[in-house]
C-alpha cells in the first residue's frame, strides 16, 4: 500500500496547496476534533481534513478512512495514493456515494459531469487536476474507473474498519447506504462449502471432528434440508453429542427426527443419555417404540418452535456466535456493536421523553454483556451493563448487575467509576426497596429477595470485588481516601457474612494471588450473579470457593 503521494505532498508545499484547495485534501486540517479509534483496536493516523470538518486517517493496512463532522465513516481508497486518485478525479465524490458499477457508463458520466460543471462556476478544476496528477505521479482514470475503485473500497468499511466514538463507544454511521449481505451470509458460507462435501462423501471426519465446522455445518443443513442428507445427518449428531448440550446437538436431534425412522430412536435416546444437560436438553423424546408419526411430530414441534428454515429468522447471537468461534471476530464485533447501538438510542429517546426504559431489552443486554466479554471487549460490555443495571426489579437483580458493573468497570480501570458503584450496591443492601442505582422498590419493604444474601455465594462475591477493587485502584493516589473506604467497607461486609461463607472468603482471599483472586472473582460472578435465582432457595448452602487454577 503505497504513500508515495503523502509523502511528496509533506514534501513539496505547492503540491500540498493544491490538494487542500480544489481538491480539499488539506495537510492542517487532520484535527478530528473528538476522540475516535476502530472497534478493532487497529491504528489510526489523521492525515488530513477538508473544509466540511471532515478527517481522512490511515488505517494499518494503508487504507484512508473519511469520517464525516455528522458521524459518518467509510473507507475511500485502499491507500493514500488511491484515495487520492478519486479526491482528484471526483472532486464532488460526496455527490457520488450511491453511484455503483451497476448503474451503468452512461448515468456514471452524467452525474460526475453535472457536479463538475456546478464546481467550474465557482473556481478552476481542470488544470490544477492534470498539475497535481503530473506531481504526485497518479494515473488518469476515466471517472467509470473512478467510481469503482471508490464503491469497492467503502463496501470494505466494515467489519474491520468500524469506527467509533472513543468515549462513549457508539459505531459511526455507513458513509454510503449500498446494500450489504446479510451476517448469517457470510458465517454460513464455510458450512455450505462442508455440507456440499459432506453430500459427496468426502471430508466427514474432518468436518464431524471440529467443533467450529461441524456447527456451520448442521446450520447449513438446518436451511437446505434434502431427503439424502440423513446419514450426514446421524453422522454429525454422534460427534456433536460429545460437546454436550448445544443448540446445534438440539438441531442435529430435530433434523434426524424430521425424517421419522423409527430406527434412529436408539440413537438418539442414547444420545439424549450422554448427560445431565443432555437428557434435559432432548426431553419429551418419543419411547424407543414410537411410530414415526410420533417422532416427526417431537421433531415438528420442536423445530417450529425453535429453528425453522429461514437464516433471516434466527437470533443475532447465534450468528455471531457462530462467527466468532469460526475466527471472524471483528465481524462478530460489528454486529454486535450495532445491537446494542440501537438498545442505546431507544434509551436515549425514552429518557428525551420523560418514559422508562423497555423491559424487553433486558435480555439482549445481558446475552451483550456476554457476547463482548467472550471477544474480549470489556469496553463494549461495560456500555451494555450500564443499560442493563436500571432495568432490575428486584434487589437480588440490581446487586448482582451493580456487581458486575463493579467488575467491568475495574477491569477497564475506571476504578473511581467502580467504587461508587460499590457504594450504590451497598445502599441497596441496606435499603432492598428502592435504593441504588436503578431501584425500583416501592419502599413498602415487600422485597425479601436479599434477606439472606449473607449466607448465599452473592455475600462472597461482594465482599471479594470490594477487595479486588481496593486493591486494583491502590495503584491511583488521587483515590488514596475512597480506597481505605472501601476497604472499610470490604472488612464490615466480611463480619456480615455467615462463619462458614466469612471463613471461605478468608481463605479464598488468603491462599491466592492477586493475580488469581481477581480471575477467581470474576468467573465465579459470571456464573451465578446474574441468575436472578431465589435466595430463599438453598440459603443454608455456604459458599465454597474451588481452589484456583494454575496460571
Amino acid at each position: 500500500m503505497s504513500d508515495h503521494a503523502l509523502r511528496l505532498l509533506r514534501e513539496q508545499p505547492h503540491l500540498a496547496e493544491l490538494a487542500a484547495f480544489p481538491f480539499n485534501f488539506d495537510l492542517t486540517r487532520a484535527d478530528h476534533g473528538e476522540a475516535v479509534r476502530l472497534a478493532s483496536g487497529g491504528p489510526l493516523e489523521a492525515v488530513a481534513g477538508d473544509d466540511t470538518g471532515g478527517t481522512y486517517f490511515v488505517c494499518g493496512d494503508g487504507s484512508v478512512l473519511y469520517a464525516d463532522s455528522e458521524g459518518s465513516a467509510g473507507i475511500i481508497g485502499n491507500s493514500v495514493d488511491e484515495a487520492l486518485e478519486v479526491l482528484v478525479g471526483l472532486p464532488g465524490w460526496h455527490d457520488y456515494l450511491g453511484l455503483a458499477p451497476a448503474d451503468g457508463e452512461e448515468k456514471i458520466r452524467a452525474a460526475v459531469a453535472e457536479t463538475e460543471e456546478e464546481i467550474r462556476e465557482y473556481h478552476g478544476i481542470d488544470d490544477e487536476r492534470t498539475e497535481l496528477r503530473a506531481g504526485l505521479g497518479l494515473p488518469e482514470r476515466s471517472p467509470v474507473e473512478l467510481i469503482g475503485l471508490l464503491h469497492a473500497a467503502l463496501l470494505r468499511t466494515e467489519p474491520d474498519f468500524l469506527l467509533l466514538n472513543a468515549e462513549e463507544g457508539g459505531a459511526h454511521d455507513l458513509l454510503d447506504r449500498h446494500p450489504r449481505p446479510p451476517l448469517w451470509e457470510a458465517v454460513l458460507a464455510r458450512g455450505r462449502t462442508d455440507l456440499t462435501l459432506l453430500r459427496e462423501g468426502s471430508a466427514w471426519d474432518e468436518v464431524a471432528g471440529d467443533r467450529a465446522r461441524r456447527a456451520l455445518a448442521l446450520r447449513a443443513a438446518q436451511f437446505d434440508r434434502r431427503e439424502g442428507d440423513l446419514p450426514l445427518l446421524r453422522h454429525l449428531l454422534r460427534h456433536e453429542a460429545e460437546a454436550s448440550m448445544t443448540d446445534e446437538l438440539r438441531l442435529a436431534a430435530v433434523l434426524v427426527g424430521l425424517h421419522g425412522c423409527p430406527e434412529d430412536l436408539p440413537l438418539l435416546y442414547e444420545v439424549r443419555e450422554t448427560d445431565f444437560d443432555t437428557w434435559c436438553g432432548l426431553g419429551g423424546m418419543p419411547e424407543p417404540d414410537a411410530d414415526p408419526a410420533e417422532l416427526r411430530s417431537w421433531a415438528r414441534g420442536l423445530d417450529d418452535s425453535l429453528f425453522g428454515t429461514d437464516p433471516a429468522d434466527e437470533p443475532l447471537f447465534t450468528w455471531t456466535g457462530l462467527a466468532h468461534e469460526q475466527g471472524l471476530v471483528e465481524l462478530a464485533r460489528a454486529a454486535l456493536i450495532r445491537r446494542l447501538d440501537d438498545i442505546d438510542f431507544r434509551a436515549y429517546c425514552d429518557a428525551r421523553d420523560g418514559k422508562a426504559m423497555e423491559r424487553r431489552d433486558a435480555s439482549q443486554l445481558s446475552s451483550l454483556v456476554l457476547e463482548f466479554e467472550q471477544l474480549g471487549d470489556t469496553f463494549q460490555a461495560l456500555r451494555a451493563q450500564r443499560l442493563y443495571v436500571p432495568l432490575q426489579t428486584s434487589a437480588w437483580d440490581r446487586v448482582s448487575a451493580l456487581l458486575r458493573l463493579a467488575r467491568l468497570e475495574r477491569e477497564e480501570g475506571r476504578f473511581g467509576a467502580a467504587i461508587r458503584t460499590l457504594a450504590s450496591l451497598r445502599d441497596t443492601l441496606a435499603e432492598p426497596d428502592g435504593a441504588g442505582v436503578g431501584g425500583n422498590g416501592s419502599g413498602s419493604g415487600s422485597d425479601k429477595s436479599l434477606g439472606h444474601w449473607q449466607r448465599t455465594n452473592l455475600g462472597a462475591y461482594i465482599v471479594e470485588e470490594h477487595y479486588a477493587v481496593a486493591r486494583t485502584a491502590a495503584t491511583d493516589t488521587a483515590l488514596a481516601d475512597e480506597v481505605r473506604a472501601v476497604t472499610v467497607a470490604a472488612g464490615e461486609l466480611l463480619a456480615r457474612l455467615s462463619g462458614t461463607a466469612r471463613a471461605n472468603v478468608e481463605r479464598h482471599l488468603a491462599g491466592t494471588t492477586d493475580t488469581h483472586t481477581d480471575t477467581h472473582t470474576d468467573s465465579r460472578t459470571d456464573t451465578h450473579t446474574d441468575t436472578g435465582a431465589n435466595p430463599d432457595a438453598g440459603v443454608s448452602a455456604e459458599p465454597t470457593p474451588p481452589q484456583p487454577s494454575a496460571g
